[in-house]
């Protein structure tokens, strides 16, 4: 199967919010509302049911000179990184998210029955119900777009071709040619996220070229899925009952001498 995904470059990310416009009126999304949340210009703060592009506006302190405090902006446009193991799709009972022909991860509306199980088991945070449908909801890297050849509308957009569709294999050469280049030019801090990593989720299809740590941009340093604790949980589990059938059994004898 040949899967389509994004490449999105933070170096060329210049916080227009156009794919988060775009992202909103082509799906129908409603507004979120219009509020300051004290972070920089970010007024979205993260993704959400009804939010499926989101621009971070990260603010780092630079050493102060004699003009005051200075920030750096380091801007991201997040997505649903369309995972290789997606654990959302493991944890739905119904079948309702799938891999469709694109490779991407899909949820069928009329499938889902609004359990919320696929919310806690997806590492990065993005899948959400909806509270007026009761259905999860996410980016379906605009499904109906792709079936008749046109690409996504945050890519169309995006006017600095910070968010880039494609193959996902296309992609992952020319994203490496960029930190290539990146390194070239003095920016020695530029890497991939989300290629080549060793994580339980594989390979995101929807990946990032970032220039500081994943936690910086809200993302985890290593993501894991949550079927990883299980093993842990059971063994903790089980030395905690034996523990307390051993300290239940000390009690009793001392009891009886």
């Amino acid at each position: 199967m040949e899967q389509y995904g994004f490449f999105t470059d933070t170096t060329l990310c210049i916080g227009c919010k156009a794919c988060e416009v775009a992202c909103k009126q082509w799906n129908q999304l409603p507004a979120d509302g219009y509020k300051l949340s004290g972070y920089s210009y970010d007024n979205t703060v993260s993704l959400s049911a009804t939010t499926w592009r989101h621009v971070a506006f990260v603010e780092r302190p630079r050493v102060p000179d004699g003009m005051g405090k200075q920030v750096n902006w380091l801007m991201m446009s997040d997505v649903c990184k369309h995972c290789e193991h997606p654990g959302c799709m493991e944890a739905c009972p119904t079948g309702a998210i799938i891999r469709n022909e694109f490779g991407n991860v899909y949820v069928q509306p009329d499938i889902c029955n609004g359990c919320g199980y696929c919310v806690p088991s997806y590492p990065f945070g993005v899948i959400g119900r909806n509270e007026e449908t009761g259905l999860a909801s996410k980016c379906t890297l605009c499904y109906d777009r792709q079936k008749d050849g046109i690409e996504p509308a945050c890519a169309k957009a995006c006017p600095t071709d910070s968010i880039r569709f494609g193959k996902v294999g296309e992609l992952q050469e020319l994203a490496r040619k960029r930190v290539t280049t990146l390194h070239e030019r003095g920016e020695t801090s530029a890497y991939l996220y989300g290629v080549d990593e060793d994580t339980s989720v594989g390979d995101l299809n929807a990946f990032f070229l970032l220039t500081d740590r994943p936690s910086v941009y809200n993302l985890p340093e290593k993501p894991r899925l949550p079927q990883e604790n299980i093993a842990t949980g059971f063994v903790t589990s089980a030395l905690t009952a034996a523990f307390l059938a051993l300290a239940t059994t000390i009690s009793l004898w001392s009891r009886k001498k």
